[in-house]
């Protein structure tokens, strides 16, 4: 066997044993989500997408589906952007924030601006809800989950056709059965409810003594 054979013969084996070198990857999770540190260039590219997305979505996106969509981002990732371009808004004074709404981020305008808001929307002035709607809807919120009977007996009025009403809205639902001769059903809110009132969830309702269904 000549030098050149032998070389030729041991080439791949010799080759095999080197250490490939592999490109390094991003950081992933077990759940597929990349949690890779992001340089300021990604991050700001990341943030003007979160932005897009937000803006053209007129309703609240979690963190969980933004970063899916944009390329398996993890959901602190999608938050921070969110915390980010909120701080540009600030500084900047911007009419609007992205705000923590029915569990999703949505671009809300600032309180201080419904007024000129209201007066640019006044063709919608149809979709109000009436003071007996609101009264019930409160109740409901409240108490919930709370049965008809007790709705009716708070308020000291029928609140059938309102309840109707409120759930053709997709804003108040029926939650389930009450342990109760009958079993009457038990209403309570629904996530509509959540972003028509811009809360993140029930806590965020303002803070009243609650009263026990039957009386105020």
């Amino acid at each position: 066997m000549t030098d050149t054979q032998q070389v030729t013969e041991d080439g791949p084996d010799a080759q095999a044993a080197q250490p490939v070198e592999k490109a390094q990857e991003p950081a992933v999770e077990a759940d597929g989500q990349n949690d890779a540190p992001l340089s300021q260039e990604q991050a700001d590219e990341l943030a003007l997408k979160v932005e897009a997305s937000l803006l053209t979505t007129d309703r609240p996106m979690t963190s969980a589906k933004l970063g899916e969509l944009l390329g398996g981002f993890a959901i602190k990732t999608i938050q921070d952007a969110a915390d980010g371009l909120n701080k540009v808004y600030e500084e900047t004074g911007r009419s609007f924030r992205i705000e923590k709404v029915a569990g999703g981020l949505q671009v809300l305008t600032l309180p201080k601006y419904a007024d000129v808001l209201s007066e640019l929307h006044k063709s919608r002035t149809q979709t109000r809800l009436s003071p007996a709607a609101m009264e019930t809807l409160a109740i409901v919120a409240y108490q919930q989950p709370i049965m008809r009977a007790q709705i009716e007996n708070i308020r000291g009025v029928a609140c059938g056709e309102v309840l109707r009403s409120l759930m053709d809205r997709h804003m108040v639902k029926i939650v389930g059965r009450a342990e109760e001769i009958g079993r009457p059903m038990l209403y309570g809110t629904t996530k509509g409810f959540l972003e028509v009132f811009g809360l993140s969830n029930l806590k965020d309702l303002p803070k009243v003594e609650k009263s026990k269904p039957g009386g105020l």
